[in-house]
């Protein structure tokens, strides 16, 4: 669920997202390698990189979905209706929305290629 496209709380959501996923991430990792190693020799392919790739998955979605509302309200067709201030709320939202995206995703990263808890 997000709020009105032109709505000032867009400005900072994506990035707070991220954030949040950061947390959960790498105290989630702390978390499974402390009470539920997985066996070294396993390599990358191991169940706390695999629910975190799922996840990252997910919050990335998300993300996009957010990033293309806000593209989609900030349309020609939509734009002559809105303010300007509007538009470029919901432009720069979008791009907000885009950059934690990519950065959520830039997260479980290594992941794919490093056994999570050496």
């Amino acid at each position: 669920m997000t709020p009105s496209p032109f709505h000032p709380i867009n400005l900072v959501l994506g990035l707070i997202i991220w954030a949040l996923w950061f947390v959960l991430l790498y105290g989630g990792l702390s978390i499974g390698c402390a009470f539920a190693p997985p066996d070294a020799g396993d390599g990358a392919w191991t169940w706390i990189n695999a629910a975190s790739l799922v996840v990252a998955l997910m919050v990335t979605g998300y993300l996009l979905a957010c990033a293309y509302a806000c593209w989609k309200a900030s349309s020609p067709s939509s734009a002559a209706k809105a303010q300007p201030l509007n538009t470029f709320i919901s432009k720069t939202s979008a791009a907000v929305y885009l950059v934690s995206a990519v950065a959520s995703l830039m997260l479980v990263l290594p992941g794919v290629r490093l056994p999570p808890c050496v």
